[in-house]
């Protein structure tokens, strides 16, 4: 099974996709499913999960006040702000697993809990994201590796999509799955995929939030 296992839709604020943009591309790519990872928000994930002809994997990327983890296998949203200890126990009250999603990226300051905070938080985390299609630098990418494998940690791998050229760039090869629990597991035989990074990625997030400022997204639909 392939799986991109971070992407986003319209409902990111930096993202204008549209559910059937999604769907198209997952399917040209020959991908089996995706997880659906939108910035503080479950509703893309819920609503894209009800409609597409593939599995959905209702997850959220979720901003700390040290940075972004990721939720998969959610049942409700957790809100933005919170400690990062916090966010993670609320993931995991509800039979949820964390990624840290780009945890040691260089431009995402603001975003990644850099390695400090990931190393506290260790013995709390279930997986560590090792190639993010959109880390500009490749050793970023390659230290998250090398720390997932240190401290056992399977890894993940997703294009980080906010446009559907990037759909698929990035993904994970594993076995079939049932839940969280046989995810996780099967995760650690997986293979990772992966593409450089390609500053239109970059460029495509910054136009959709001018557009959305502007209200050109409701003319817009990619």
């Amino acid at each position: 099974m392939k799986f991109d296992l971070h992407l986003h839709t319209f409902h990111s604020p930096d993202s204008l996709t549209s559910y059937e943009s999604i769907i198209r591309r997952v399917q040209a790519r020959g991908l089996t499913g995706i997880a659906v990872t939108d910035h503080n928000t479950m509703r893309g994930a819920v609503e894209l999960a009800k409609i597409a002809p593939f599995p959905v994997i209702l997850a959220e990327e979720i901003r700390t006040v040290e940075g972004e983890v990721i939720g998969y296998f959610l049942q409700e949203e957790i809100p933005r702000g919170l400690g990062l200890e916090e966010t993670i126990a609320r993931v995991h009250d509800q039979g949820g697993i964390v990624s840290v999603p780009h945890p040691v990226d260089r431009v995402r300051r603001s975003s990644a809990i850099g390695e400090a905070a990931l190393l506290r938080v260790m013995d709390q985390i279930d997986m560590i994201e090792g190639q993010n299609g959109r880390c500009m630098f490749s050793a970023d990418n390659l230290r998250a590796r090398q720390l997932a494998s240190q401290y056992d940690k399977p890894l993940t791998a997703g294009s980080d999509a906010h446009a559907p050229f990037e759909i698929g760039r990035c993904y994970v090869e594993l076995d079939p799955f049932d839940g969280p629990e046989q995810f996780l597991a099967n995760l650690r035989a997986a293979q990772v995929e992966e593409s450089r990074y390609t500053p239109w990625a970059t460029l495509s997030s910054a136009f959709a939030k001018l557009a959305k400022r502007t209200g050109l997204d409701r003319w817009i639909a990619y």
